[in-house]
């Protein structure tokens, strides 16, 4: 048994996270696996010297469309498996790192946004779909599965500080919620609430426009899922609200592997 770090953040623009030193924390938390989302950047515009680790690893899925979306998995566990997973992700956007190591089948994912138009909220709940068809399929081979990043999704009215106000707005409209309660009738524990319970207040995204994080009017919408059968393992769970540079905060996950 070892126990094991993952942090997951969505930085907004990895450049723009690196001009601010805003991921210097890493040397301190040096987590096993670093998962970063929408990067705004292809893998050699990433800049050197965000923090002194020197990760074995790092895998990179950068959108066809430049400075859009992006994801970024820093570790030094060595894997058995990578893949963008783009039988999930078919616009090949970049929203995808897979990485499989001994039965663990890890995800580091950002979700699509689907405020922009009715196209776009269709095609979330289609990549939903597809996203929770392939893990049951690994599932079903006997694999553990852990996944994070920006779900885009708050839960339940306790993970957003405005619920009747945003009922009607892509983010917490029933049917993205409902995909979030079939994954966890399907047996997927959302670690946060596993270890927090009913802990109010607690958000990881905040508006930038109307300076809500100050006041602290945000939604939860960054999650750790694991498979039912990693449940026991978990050591803890927490937003890490205090480290500034995006819009959304890191969110972490400590578990027995």
């Amino acid at each position: 048994m070892a126990k094991r770090k993952f942090i997951s953040w969505n930085v907004n623009g990895i450049r723009a996270v690196a001009k601010k030193e805003a991921l210097k924390w890493v040397d301190d938390l040096t987590p096993d696996i670093l998962s970063l989302q929408e990067i705004k950047a292809e893998e050699d515009q990433i800049p050197d010297g965000m923090f002194a680790h020197r990760y074995k690893h790092l895998l990179v899925s950068s959108s066809h469309k430049k400075g859009q979306s992006g994801v970024a998995l820093y570790t030094d566990i060595d894997p058995d498996y990578t893949s963008p997973c783009y039988e999930v992700d078919v616009l090949k956007e970049g929203r995808i790192n897979e990485m499989h190591w001994d039965n663990i089948a890890f995800f580091n994912v950002y979700f699509p946004n689907g405020k922009r138009s009715e196209e776009r909220l269709e095609y979330k709940l289609a990549f939903y779909d597809r996203f929770l068809a392939h893990i049951e399929g690994l599932r079903k081979k006997g694999m553990s599965i852990i996944f994070c990043g920006d779900v885009n999704t708050a839960h339940r009215e306790i993970d957003l500080a405005r619920p009747k106000e945003n009922e009607d707005i892509s983010g917490f409209l029933p049917v993205e919620r409902a995909w979030i309660d079939k994954v966890i009738e399907a047996g997927y524990v959302d670690t946060f609430r596993y270890v927090h319970g009913g802990e109010p207040d607690r958000y990881s995204w905040w508006s930038m426009r109307t300076r809500a994080r100050e006041r602290n009017v945000g939604w939860r919408i960054d999650y750790f899922f694991v498979s039912e059968d990693l449940k026991e393992k978990i050591i803890d769970a927490d937003i890490l609200d205090e480290i500034m540079g995006s819009d959304h905060c890191p969110i972490s996950l400590d578990i027995d592997l």
